[in-house]
């Protein structure tokens, strides 16, 4: 790009902690309001299409966002024998629910999110994850999660914590009493995957959340993936099911069979992701049962 083509430009820049940060070039801000909650901006970047930003910090971007909702959503959804009801907590953006109702075994999909401002913005500015959002398979329910697991009668067969880092309205999402009424809840043969923040940038809250997922579920693992937005670029998911186990009891099959088109996702990124490398191993190793 030519030094007088620059001049419209601006940077922004997500630090995390006080010694990491990322910088985005953006082309215009599209969105930025303070909802009772949060910050809610939308950009549009040069390199990332539009980005979705909660307080300052990079929830999606259109060029990648494909990665972590294929992710988050389709390995759990491809080990259940036959998921029929899940619960998306977080995720207001829509994308993990877009990948969820891909699966013709889905009759009904409840995401519960925080924050109207998030979905309302989405729907608005950022259709490519918001666009499944609409369609009658889906309840949107604006409430807290914590609260909405504590008391809801109804049951899932797989819950998926589509959360934001342990810091403000998401930080309620990292605790036992949590996870404890996520159990509850559960079917049978129950499994909830969660956003599991950063091996390199945030092991104490890795740990402290594996730890809390032991106390509750008999299988419990963690799973890697990459992607250009999040700092550092090596994030997980942890996995924590009655009984289940993530490769072991995974058919490949079922996968070639549906007939889903992915970008990311497939049988040997399944297995693969949950094949932690050693460092990873030797801080969590105790924790985690075989895959």
């Amino acid at each position: 790009m030519k030094e007088e083509d620059q001049k419209d430009y601006r940077w922004i820049e997500e630090r995390y902690w006080d010694f990491f940060a990322t910088r985005f070039r953006v082309k215009k801000v599209l969105f930025s309001d303070k909802s009772p909650f949060q910050r809610v901006e939308v950009v549009d970047t040069a390199g990332h299409g539009r980005m979705l930003l909660n307080d300052g910090l990079v929830m999606i971007s259109e060029r990648d966002e494909f990665i972590y909702h294929e992710m988050i959503a389709h390995v759990p959804l491809f080990l259940h024998p036959n998921p029929r009801r899940v619960l998306v907590i977080g995720g207001g953006d829509g994308g993990t629910v877009r990948e969820v109702l891909k699966h013709r075994s889905v009759e009904h999909c409840r995401l519960v999110e925080i924050d109207a401002m998030v979905v309302d913005t989405c729907k608005k500015f950022i259709p490519q994850t918001a666009s499944a959002l609409d369609d009658p398979r889906v309840t949107v329910s604006v409430a807290d999660g914590v609260e909405f697991v504590a008391s809801t009668g109804e049951t899932f067969d797989v819950a998926i914590v589509d959360s934001t880092d342990p810091i403000g309205p998401a930080q309620p999402l990292f605790g036992s009493e949590f996870y404890g009424n996520v159990k509850r809840i559960l079917t049978e043969r129950g499994i909830v995957v969660s956003q599991g923040e950063s091996a390199f940038l945030a092991s104490e809250t890795q740990e402290s959340l594996i730890r809390i997922l032991k106390e509750h579920f008999e299988q419990v693992n963690l799973y890697n993936y990459t992607n250009m937005t999040y700092p550092a670029g090596l994030w997980s998911f942890t996995f924590a099911s009655k009984g289940l186990r993530p490769v072991s009891d995974f058919d490949p099959e079922r996968v070639r069979q549906s007939g889903i088109r992915f970008r990311y996702y497939n049988p040997s990124v399944h297995a693969a992701s949950f094949a932690l490398p050693q460092f990873m191993r030797d801080a969590f190793g105790r924790w985690l049962a075989e895959a």
